[in-house]
């Protein structure tokens, strides 16, 4: 299927927009967000009602998982604020020089 897929894609004087593991095309991350995203939201909270209500409830959660999800990777803080730390930081350091 994949050479065939390939192939096809020559044939149409396209370029696939996939690659090798770890390059730019990689789309590993994304496949793991989409996961997370179906985990928490659509899984848990539905069924739902409407188009409408999805999109709204994917508004919030994106927000909420780029701005006040806990990451212990990161010291048990958002991202947001770990963003604001390090370009304060900056500034400072900028500021000293």
């Amino acid at each position: 299927m994949s050479i065939r897929y390939t192939q096809r894609l020559a044939e149409a004087g396209l370029v696939a927009s996939v690659g090798s593991v770890g390059d730019s095309y990689d789309n590993a991350l994304a496949e793991t967000i989409n996961g997370l995203y179906k985990t928490e939201l659509i899984y848990r909270q539905g069924p739902w009602k409407n188009r409408e209500a999805v999109e709204l409830a994917t508004l919030k959660w994106v927000d909420w998982f780029n701005n006040r999800r806990i990451l212990s990777s990161i010291g048990n803080i958002p991202p947001a604020e770990a963003e604001a730390r390090f370009y304060a930081q900056q500034k400072s350091h900028a500021l000293a020089a």
